[in-house]
C-alpha cells in the first residue's frame, strides 16, 4: 500500500470513527416554571410546570437538549421529575456516556436492558441525543426522522376545567390573539351531569364558530360514559378523548359506534404495541402521539407507523412540555404525514416565561417550524438558572 493510499485510508477511518460525536456529559436539572393561569386536569390543578431538562454534550462541544415532562405530576403515568432525575443520573446516563450520538438506536436498545418503563425519562434522553446529533450535522431534527412533509401544524388550545363564563372569555381571547379554531375541555373531576350541563352551555355560546373537544383523562366507567356522552354528541362536540380507563378498549369501541363521534386513545397508547392493540380492537379513530409518554422520537415513529398502516389518524399531543420538548414534538409532527389530526403543542404558551433565546411562532391557529439545526432553539441560561430548583 502506497503512502498516499495509506493516508487516504487513515482519513476515511477517522471519518468513520467520528470521535467528536462521542457523548462526554449528560446533565440534568429540574426547572419549576410558573403558568400564566392554573390549569385543571381530571384529578389535579397545576399552577407551575416542573420540567427535567436533560443536556447531552459531545466531545466536539455540541450540546443537545431534551425535556422530561408529565402533565401535572405522577397521577398520569406514574412518573414525575423527582423520579426521572435519579433514574437518568444513576442508570441511563452511564449507558450513554462514551457512545456516539449517531449510535442512538443502539444506545436506546441498551437503555431498555437497564431501565424498564420510565418512558418520560427516556424521552428526555432520546430527544437530547437527537438534538445533539442534528446540531453536529448542522441539520434540523426532522431530517433525522425522514425529512419535512409540512412546515406547521394546527394547534388546539386546552382550557382545563373552567366555568362557562371564564371559558367563553378565554376562547374569545385566543381567537383574537392567535387565531385558534379548536378548543379542548377537561372533564372527569366533578359530577358528570354538571360537567355535561357546563359543556352543553358552552357549545351553545361558541360551538357554531369553533371545534370543541373533550378529554376525560380515563376517569369515567362504561355506564357514565354511555349515559352522558350522547348529549355532547348532540351539542356538536367533535372528538371524545379517552373517556374510559386505558385497558377498557371494548368500551372505547362501543362509544365510537354508539355516539358517532370520533374517539381518541391517549392513556391507552403508551407504546407501539399498545397502538397495535387499539387497532386490533377497532377501539379508536385517532391515536394521541405524545413523544414524552412513548419514550421519545424513535418509539413515536413506530407508533405512528402502526396507526397509519391501519388507517387511523394521529394527533400531536402534549404533556405540557416547555420549548425544547414542544419543538421536538413539532419536528416530529412536521416529518410524519400520519399526524393528520392537528396537535395540542401549546405548552410554551401556557408558561409565564420562556427559557430559550427565541420563541416558537404561534399564529393563525398554527405553530410553525423554527429555523436552524437541531430543535431550532437555543437556551437562555439566565432564565434556566432562575427556574432551576435548588
Amino acid at each position: 500500500m502506497s503512502s498516499t493510499t495509506a493516508s487516504r485510508w487513515t482519513r476515511r477511518t477517522e471519518d468513520v470513527a467520528k470521535p467528536g460525536l462521542t457523548i462526554e456529559r449528560v446533565e440534568t436539572r429540574i426547572l419549576d416554571v410558573p403558568l400564566i393561569r392554573p390549569h385543571g386536569f381530571a384529578t389535579t390543578t397545576a399552577t407551575e410546570q416542573s420540567i427535567l431538562l436533560v443536556s447531552v454534550t459531545t466531545r466536539d462541544g455540541v450540546t443537545g437538549f431534551g425535556e422530561g415532562v408529565v402533565p401535572g405530576g405522577p397521577w398520569w403515568g406514574g412518573e414525575c421529575v423527582e423520579t426521572m432525575k435519579p433514574l437518568v443520573d444513576a442508570f441511563i446516563a452511564p449507558v450513554m456516556i462514551g457512545r456516539r450520538v449517531d449510535e442512538l438506536v443502539g444506545i436506546l436498545s441498551d437503555i431498555e436492558k437497564v431501565v424498564a418503563n420510565a418512558r418520560f425519562a427516556k424521552a428526555a434522553c432520546d430527544v437530547a441525543m437527537h438534538d445533539a446529533w442534528a446540531r453536529s450535522l448542522e441539520v434540523p431534527v426532522r431530517d433525522l426522522l425522514g425529512g419535512q412533509c409540512r412546515d406547521s401544524v394546527d394547534v388546539t388550545w386546552a382550557l382545563g376545567v373552567l366555568p362557562v363564563e371564564t371559558a367563553v372569555a378565554e376562547i374569545e381571547e385566543r381567537i383574537a390573539s392567535h387565531g385558534h379554531r379548536s378548543f379542548k375541555l377537561k372533564m372527569g373531576a366533578g359530577d358528570p351531569a354538571r360537567d355535561i350541563d357546563r359543556l352543553v352551555s358552552l357549545a351553545s355560546e361558541v360551538g357554531d364558530r369553533v371545534s370543541l373537544r373533550i378529554d376525560v383523562n380515563a376517569r369515567w366507567d362504561r355506564i357514565t360514559a354511555l349515559t352522558h356522552l350522547p348529549r355532547l354528541a348532540e351539542a356538536g362536540y367533535d372528538l371524545f378523548e379517552q373517556p374510559t380507563p386505558a385497558h377498557d378498549l371494548a368500551t372505547l369501541r362501543e362509544i365510537t359506534r354508539r355516539t358517532g363521534v370520533p374517539v381518541m386513545a391517549d392513556e391507552s397508547v403508551c407504546s407501539p404495541a399498545d397502538a397495535l392493540a387499539v387497532v386490533r380492537a377497532e377501539a379508536a379513530d385517532v391515536i394521541a402521539v405524545k413523544t414524552t409518554k412513548l419514550g421519545g422520537l424513535r418509539e413515536s415513529l413506530k407508533t405512528a407507523a402502526v396507526a397509519e398502516s391501519a388507517g387511523l389518524a394521529c394527533h400531536g399531543a402534549t404533556s405540557l412540555e416547555g420549548p425544547f420538548g414542544t419543538a421536538a414534538s413539532l419536528q416530529f409532527a412536521c416529518a410524519v404525514p400520519a399526524v393528520s389530526w392537528g396537535s395540542e403543542l401549546f405548552g410554551p404558551m401556557l408558561l409565564r416565561e420562556s427559557y430559550t433565546t427565541t420563541d416558537l411562532v404561534y399564529a393563525d391557529g398554527k405553530v410553525s417550524l423554527p429555523d436552524g439545526p437541531g430543535l431550532g432553539l437555543k437556551p437562555d441560561w439566565s432564565a434556566i438558572n432562575r427556574f432551576t430548583r435548588e
